[in-house]
């Protein structure tokens, strides 16, 4: 009796104590509250205006589990996201009882099937296409989707080399990103596309111009496949960047050419590029110095823009031409970059892929210039769209990094990144494991090109890049879907 008593009676005392202990921080907190200046709500409302920064907080943590159903979430919903987990796994992607996408939404593609399809044995696995027959070292690529550009740098070296591993095994390319090419792009023996920015990382000479030597001892890899001068992407076209000295670690150092301790600051543009003859010239170089393919990526901000640069290509000849041009859409994404940029500039890539096929073929260089589409497209029906619209390739970023276990966190530019994929921390990084997250990347690469091709096979072709315009018919605002080679008439009748 005597020791439950006392019990009863340390439970008491420590209630009591943790009471005041509330008190005593909620008065301290008060004081705090009402002799700061920073913020007018606190500074009111005392203590209890602290919950609005909390709630604020945590709402997006709510909003993305218990609150948006699973079409409502942007950039990606949750359907999006759970599609490219279950493909990365290994587990089936069919679903029971019927679609939960809202096919009443304007822009909504709808992929109009055959009567009468070819049979299974009439169906065929895509061919691989080559980019650059003109050049020393043409490159066959074996698949129509690929890995985007993510530096070293951006992502963490665990998240690079899944990716490698991952691209080796699913037979795709990987992008290197504007950071440089590290050891960890090659270790797993993809193809990769190096991609030269506008501060001329890993091949840039000692002022910050592009080195013909440093060029060479990247192309001398057998694996880089081409090189891709990357003039904007999506989320901040006409944006450049900075790296801060802090982080320019020996290892980053040595890879993007900088000193240690050096800011590595991306300019806005090439400096040596001031109109499309500059840019063709320079292109030209790259491909002479290199022996390879070169291609550029941009972002389509009118017609008028990109249709000088097919008239300059047209008077100086085919053979001026890129082997490629990757056109990216104002939805892309990027570790960070200012809301005005990532919300308001830049074309859609599903307004503007149809039309810089349209300026491409009319010029005559349908065989000449391959189309690669990228800027949020993850799932099957958004690339089969873009190889209806006019791509020969497709490529992303953010599908990859969900299939690395990215749960859209939004803390990309935080360096706090829960599943180890954008931050350079060791205790998250440790999260992401290799040896299993190189698999999903395969599994998802695969899993993609197999639902394209069944896409393909419904609507009455062999394979992909059969798929024309008019077998996708687009939602508009009075209900009624109307075929995409009727909002984008093709300039080549085959096209359509």
């Amino acid at each position: 009796m005597g020791f439950a008593m006392n019990v009863l009676e340390a439970m008491a005392f420590l209630f009591v104590g943790v009471i005041g202990l509330a008190v005593a921080v909620a008065l301290v907190f008060f004081v705090v509250d009402r002799f700061q200046t920073g913020d007018a709500i606190r500074r009111n409302y005392p203590v209890i205006g602290r919950f609005r920064h909390l709630f604020s907080t945590l709402g997006e943590f709510f909003r993305q589990y218990f609150f948006a159903m699973d079409r409502e979430e942007l950039p990606f919903n949750r359907a999006q996201r759970e599609w490219v987990k279950r493909a990365g796994e290994g587990h089936g992607n069919t679903v029971a009882f019927g679609s939960t996408r809202n096919l009443s939404v304007v822009g909504t593609p709808i992929f109009a099937n055959d009567p009468f399809p070819p049979l299974d044995n009439q169906f065929a696995c895509t061919e691989p296409m080559v980019i650059g027959a003109g050049v020393r070292t043409p490159f066959m690529a074996p698949s129509f989707f690929n890995i985007s550009g993510m530096s070293y740098g951006a992502i963490s070296k665990p998240a690079v080399q899944a990716l490698s591993r991952g691209a080796k095994d699913a037979g795709v390319w990987l992008n290197t990103g504007e950071g440089g090419l590290s050891p960890f792009h090659l270790e797993g023996g993809c193809d990769v596309v190096f991609q030269i920015g506008t501060a001329k990382f890993g091949v840039r000479d000692t002022d910050g111009a592009l080195s013909d030597d440093k060029l060479r001892e990247v192309a001398a890899h057998d694996t880089v496949r081409m090189f891709e001068l990357k003039l904007a992407q999506g989320a901040k076209p006409g944006k450049g960047g900075i790296l801060p000295g802090e982080k320019v670690s020996a290892e980053i150092a040595a890879i993007r050419g900088l000193n240690v301790g050096q800011d590595g600051i991306s300019p806005n543009r090439h400096a040596e590029v001031d109109d499309w003859d500059d840019l063709l010239d320079l292109i030209g170089h790259i491909r002479e110095v290199t022996g390879k393919p070169v291609g550029i990526k941009t972002v389509m901000g009118s017609e008028d823009g990109m249709q000088g640069f097919f008239d300059t290509i047209v008077r100086r000849g085919a053979d001026a031409a890129p082997d490629f041009i990757t056109i990216d859409g104002g939805e892309g994404g990027t570790g960070a970059a200012p809301m005005p940029l990532i919300d308001l500039v830049g074309m859609s890539v599903r307004e503007a892929l149809p039309l810089l096929a349209n300026m491409r073929d009319a010029a005559g260089l349908k065989e000449r210039v391959r189309l690669v589409a990228s800027g949020k497209l993850v799932n099957p029906g958004d690339i089969a769209w873009a190889l209806a619209a006019g791509a020969d390739f497709v490529t992303s970023a953010r599908g990859f990094m969900f299939s690395l276990g990215c749960i859209q966190a939004l803390k990309c530019n935080k360096n706090t990144c829960p599943t180890g994929i954008t931050t350079h921390d060791p205790r998250f990084q440790k999260g992401l494991v290799v040896q299993d997250k190189y698999k999903r990347v395969a599994l998802y690469a695969k899993e993609i090109i197999k639902e394209v091709e069944t896409i393909a096979h419904s609507v009455g072709v062999a394979e992909p890049r059969l798929m024309r315009r008019r077998h996708v018919r687009i939602m508009q605002d009075s209900g009624v879907s109307v075929p995409m080679n009727q909002i984008y008439p093709s300039v080549l009748p085959a096209a359509e």
